[in-house]
């Protein structure tokens, strides 16, 4: 007997590609090991793009969008799980080559899972989601680099988003000296002090930073903006520091030059929260587990139905999206 579900999906009709609210089957999902309910998801900005038709984001259509999922196994041949295991997937293709977590059920690869810990609620797990799980990773990648909290202060930029705003928390409940750039210091200083911010600057003061080497200011960085604004970080990273890299949101140029590299001794790591080693996703998991407070979470979480996800998506497109929005796909 087919199985349906609410959920949404992305077609391309004369080359457009548009997103709809539908009632699906289980008919649609591919043919993988692990069967699971989806309870909640989030709003990033991959989700945003693909909501609204835009490119780069959906491999091929019909696809359900939403690249992480929070919820209950209902059944799988995977020997690490049983039904009725709670777990959350980031990333992994979800929402991009795969099926995702905007619907009210998923079939995804078991190796990718990881079980919600008794630290977070599924509602605070969702909250993190693919933003938060990135900030962990770019953490764990700065301190295999070497970082440590007694080199310096880091620097995280876009911190008013929600990849932002996790890194800020979880830096400075690791015991590192936070400076948070924004575009929005004036409303979100505040907030962000709350999260552990002992500095917040103005985005402009990196984009007005347009020699290739200015005063060392940063240990380490952590970027979600890319263009002029990572180019100044750069630039005012110290000797020898480093820096981790995964957004876009400002720009994919990087307007520098080998500079700081070559006379700094600077470091820039890439970081790529899709294809993950389930080890390293199991690390980042347990990272954010020991040093990520759930009461900041809790002030960074809006909650939405499912039926509002594109709406909400809107906010993130226009660069004024702020926390985390929830899905709750299923009540």
């Amino acid at each position: 007997m087919t199985a349906t579900f609410p959920g949404w999906i992305v077609r391309k009709d004369d080359g457009a590609s548009t997103a709809t609210l539908e009632d699906l089957d289980d008919s649609i999902l591919e043919d993988l090991d692990t069967t699971i309910r989806v309870r909640f998801t989030s709003i990033n900005y991959k989700d945003a793009l693909a909501l609204h038709g835009r490119p780069g984001v959906v491999r091929h259509t019909p696809l359900v969008p939403g690249i992480d999922l929070t919820g209950e196994i209902v059944q799988t041949s995977h020997p690490r799980w049983k039904a009725g295991d709670v777990v959350t997937l980031n990333g992994a293709g979800l929402g991009e080559e795969h099926h995702g977590g905007l619907a009210g059920i998923a079939r995804v690869c078991g190796d990718d899972l990881v079980a919600v810990t008794e630290a977070f609620t599924p509602r605070q797990t969702a909250a993190i989601g693919t933003a938060g799980f990135t900030a962990a990773l770019s953490l764990l990648a700065l301190e295999r680099h070497g970082l440590d909290p007694q080199d310096g202060p880091v620097l995280v930029t876009g911190a008013g988003g929600g990849s932002g705003s996790i890194a800020v928390a979880l830096l400075a409940s690791s015991g590192y000296r936070v400076v948070a750039a924004t575009g929005r210091p004036d409303r979100l200083a505040e907030r962000l002090s709350g999260l552990g911010a002992a500095e917040v600057i103005d985005r402009s003061e990196l984009e007005q930073q347009t020699r290739p080497l200015g005063g060392q200011r940063w240990a380490g960085v952590i970027d979600s903006v890319g263009g002029s604004v990572l180019a100044g970080a750069l630039a005012t990273l110290q000797h020898g520091g480093v820096a981790a890299a995964f957004g876009l949101a400002a720009s994919s140029h990087l307007p520098t030059t080998v500079l700081p590299f070559i006379l700094r001794g600077i470091a820039l790591l890439g970081v790529d929260s899709v294809r993950t080693e389930p080890a390293l996703r199991q690390a980042a998991w347990e990272r954010l587990a020991r040093d990520l407070d759930p009461v900041h979470l809790d002030s960074l979480i809006r909650t939405v139905p499912l039926s509002e996800a594109r709406t909400a998506a809107e906010l993130l497109l226009a660069g004024q999206g702020t926390g985390r929005t929830v899905v709750e796909v299923t009540p």
